[in-house]
């Protein structure tokens, strides 16, 4: 059975530095790479920032992605990111807005 991936990008501020990885645990990885463990290239720019996580259901669909990102123009790879931390931000909204105690009619 074909164990499940993810495929990150870690930054160090807004449009900064961007690595791209793959992993089995990310929780894991991304506190491996907070506490400058994960990789020389993160501790070197001091990558810290977890932006973007894509769930894969087999390691090699995640290993795919990581290597097409890599090739990726790091403009196309930025608009990705603050995309969907546009999307994210408004789910966010609405979910927060759904729990929100509405005002009585009567």
């Amino acid at each position: 059975m074909a164990r499940g991936g993810y495929t990150y990008i870690m930054t160090n501020k807004p449009r900064g530095v961007l690595y791209i990885g793959v992993t089995a645990d990310i929780a894991a990885r991304a506190e491996q790479h907070r506490n400058g463990t994960g990789s020389a290239f993160c501790k070197k720019y001091g990558l810290t920032r977890l932006v973007l996580v894509e769930p894969h259901d087999d390691i090699t669909l995640a290993i795919t992605r990581e290597k097409a990102l890599k090739a990726w123009k790091r403009e196309w790879k930025i608009r990705l990111v603050e995309e969907r931390i546009q999307v994210g931000a408004i789910c966010q909204t609405l979910s927060r807005d759904r729990l929100r105690p509405q005002p009585s009619l009567g």
